[in-house]
């Protein structure tokens, strides 16, 4: 070892036993065997033992030709080979995070249903059942909304180039629950990455529909250049006695249909050119007045 870092001899063969802190700042190249076999920070720690020097560094990290890899393996190499810059420690962590799993939460075993499911939803998950387990949850009134709308929603390569990066943006964007949300979303991109084109506009703008429907109780939302459809929750709380006049504000384009989930439907009239923009505004109005129904009747049930 000495006569490796005196510069004495040029090749050093070792174990991985140099993960745990070797410090060769003369040492520029590694080549790691059978890299497909080691941990996610194994590799992340013995790419590290070269490039500590001005010296520019170069890392191979070498598999068995011909060999099927697992799927896991493959993350490894692929996030290792992603995470270059410096700084990247945290990105490698939460993405061994991701492959590997958390591990249960009580014990010490290395395994858990978050390999499975993901990261964030499995947060979501947990936390979900952490409410009902303190008994501040209502199964009878949690419900998903979906919204189909007839434009272009979705990040153009051209405006995010980095995967991650815009994956990560779709993840944040589909968990929009509140205007404030949609607005502070909107002024990130705006300053990362430039004024906004129109398929990302109408993104964030679905994800406001979405955030607005779902406070309002409803569980889809189908738009089109002709008409609006709008189908309520089955145990939606909400002020029927205030139904008639929000439909007489419409003069005779907004109907309603009956039923175990009530649905609305609005056929715009005057929308002559066929304007999906229009129908989208149209609609927000309308989940709007649901939405003050709504917390009507959420206002008596508590008097």
């Amino acid at each position: 070892m000495l006569d490796f870092v005196n510069g004495e001899i040029d090749v050093l063969v070792s174990t991985t036993i140099i993960e745990t802190g070797l410090n060769i700042p003369n040492a520029n190249t590694i080549i790691i065997h059978d890299a497909d076999r080691l941990g996610l920070s194994q590799l992340y720690q013995i790419r590290g033992r070269v490039g500590r020097s001005n010296r520019t560094a170069y890392a191979f990290l070498m598999y068995r030709r011909d060999k099927l890899l697992r799927e896991e393996a493959e993350k490894r190499l692929q996030a290792i080979r992603e995470f270059t810059e410096l700084g990247s420690g945290i990105k490698i962590a939460m993405r061994d995070l991701e492959i590997r799993g958390a591990g249960n939460i009580l014990g010490a075993e290395q395994h858990g249903h978050m390999e499975a499911v993901g990261y964030d939803l499995y947060c979501k998950l947990l936390n979900e059942a952490v409410l009902a387990l303190k008994g501040e949850t209502d199964e009878s009134q949690e419900f998903e909304t979906s919204v189909d709308c007839d434009i272009d929603a979705y990040i153009p390569p051209s405006y995010i180039k980095n995967e991650y990066q815009k994956l990560d943006i779709y993840k944040r964007i589909s968990a929009i629950e509140s205007e404030e949300e949609y607005m502070d979303m909107q002024d990130e991109l705006i300053d990362r990455f430039g004024e906004l084109p129109a398929p990302v506009e109408n993104l964030l703008l679905i994800a406001s529909v979405k955030a607005l429907a779902h406070s309002a109780g409803v569980t889809e939302v189908n738009i089109n250049r002709q008409e609006a459809r709008i189908t309520m929750f089955r145990q939606a709380r909400i002020d029927v006695t205030g139904i008639p006049e929000l439909i007489s504000r419409y003069r005779g384009d907004l109907k309603l249909r009956p039923g175990d989930a009530p649905e609305f439907m609005y056929l715009d009239q005057r929308n002559k050119n066929k304007d999906c923009q229009r129908m989208i505004e149209k609609t927000q109005e309308i989940l709007r007045g649901l939405k003050e129904l709504s917390g009507r009747s959420q206002d008596a049930g508590r008097k």
